[in-house]
């Protein structure tokens, strides 16, 4: 039995967060947001109480369907991507973290939507300790990620988008810009989890996340100094 009043969260003693997941079970979508100021500010930053809360969350998935669990599972996922690779919590909380691991893989297959299918990939990742790119995909369904030159340090969007995939070191939804089209990886260069991301997301039938990911670990030229670099590289640095 777990004594809530000795673990810590955002507001300091846990006593109340039991109390909290029971409103978290009747109305996921609406006590999401106060669920996660409590034990995953910000979406970055846990307490003991946050990992404490993996077996009653693995609870609720399993327990739950449709869009409830998808919450459930990304409130899961937040709380387990704070873990670094290797940390005890994989140990400690294995089996909810099977569990939770279990169930995501199963709504991937079932989500409707980009955004749904990248926030639920993302959370997988958390499952599996994978560090950077479960947090990191975002860019895929959003369309872009900024990042700095690694020459010559200037600020630029990389764009992913549906017709056109680019980089601009200019405010390019404003106004005309000067733009520098990425260069996409083939499928067979595709390597380790990139590959696998886009096999899984062609199974999946996700067919814009899949076109997008040759170009999130492809290659893009500086607009204003020309070097050439890895995107997935430069995201992860920036990300550090």
């Amino acid at each position: 039995m777990t004594d809530w009043s000795a673990l810590s969260d955002a507001c300091g003693s846990a006593g109340h967060v039991p109390a909290l997941l029971d409103r978290f079970e009747v109305d996921p979508s609406g006590v999401w947001s106060e669920l996660m100021d409590h034990l995953c500010p910000q979406l970055d930053t846990v307490f003991s109480a946050s990992f404490a809360a993996l077996p009653r969350l693995a609870g609720l998935a399993s327990s739950s369907g449709g869009h409830d669990r998808r919450w459930v599972l990304l409130a899961a996922g937040a709380i387990t991507s704070c873990a670094p690779t290797g940390d005890d919590v994989f140990e400690v909380f294995a089996a909810p973290i099977a569990e939770l691991h279990r169930l995501t893989d199963q709504c991937l297959r079932e989500a409707a939507d980009a955004e749904d299918y990248v926030n639920l990939l993302q959370s997988l990742l958390s499952f599996e300790g994978v560090e950077i790119w479960d947090r990191c995909l975002e860019g895929l369904q959003s369309g872009e990620y900024e990042v700095d030159c690694p020459y010559c340090g200037v600020d630029m969007f990389l764009v992913i988008g549906e017709d056109d995939c680019f980089s601009t070191s200019d405010a390019y939804t404003l106004r005309e810009v000067e733009k520098v089209p990425l260069r996409p990886s083939s499928p067979d260069e595709l390597e380790g989890l990139a590959k696998r991301l886009r096999s899984r997301a062609l199974a999946d039938g996700q067919q814009f996340v899949a076109r997008g990911l040759p170009y999130l670990f492809g290659r893009a030229a500086c607009p204003d100094c020309g070097i050439v670099f890895s995107v997935a590289d430069r995201i992860s640095a920036g990300w550090h």
